[in-house]
């Protein structure tokens, strides 16, 4: 009689227990899907903050270019550049691959589009010296920063901003 009347008792807590765990989870589901909106709502907002301390300048030009009217030029041979001194008595090396997003639709693409190729030495030299500029933790740590110092070398070389991106295809540090 004792074995029947505890294993009802068990069966009741289970119950109890059941249904408690089901409460707890219905009302943090709800408070879950709460924080997780807040969440979003704030990494939103942070999101607009970063875009717009960027110049409007760079988001026109970027924003304005679809990609049926953008081209990418590519320069074929990768760079092996030397980099700046960092002190630790090593000499470091960058291995890149640069390309450059080129806007079809802009006034100034059909007379410099075919001086890409022409003057590909003089773009390799600026690309050179600016990545040549930082030391290997500099580098490694802002390829961004690379990538727009090169931007705005081309750009001044054409004096023009037919050319809106300027990347690395590939980059490594030796």
């Amino acid at each position: 009689m004792k074995k029947n009347l505890m294993s009802v008792i068990i069966l009741a807590l289970v119950a109890v227990n059941v249904v408690l765990t089901g409460i707890i989870m219905f009302s943090t589901v709800s408070a879950n899907r709460k924080t997780i909106a807040l969440v979003d709502d704030i990494a939103a907002i942070l999101n607009l903050e970063l875009e717009s301390n960027s110049s409007a300048e760079e988001v026109a030009a970027e924003e304005m270019v679809l990609p049926e009217n953008s081209e990418v030029y590519d320069i074929a041979d990768p760079m092996t550049v030397a980099l700046k001194d960092s002190g630790d008595g090593k000499d470091h090396y960058a291995l890149c691959s640069v390309s450059f997003s080129i806007n079809t639709q802009h006034e100034d693409y059909k007379t410099y589009q075919p001086m890409l190729a022409a003057k590909e030495s003089k773009i390799k030299s600026e690309i050179i010296e600016v990545v040549g500029g930082y030391t290997k933790e500099q580098a490694q740590a802002d390829v961004h920063e690379i990538e727009q110092a090169i931007l705005s070398k081309v750009q001044a070389m054409f004096d023009s901003t037919f050319v809106y991106e300027a990347y690395f295809r590939d980059i490594k540090f030796q």
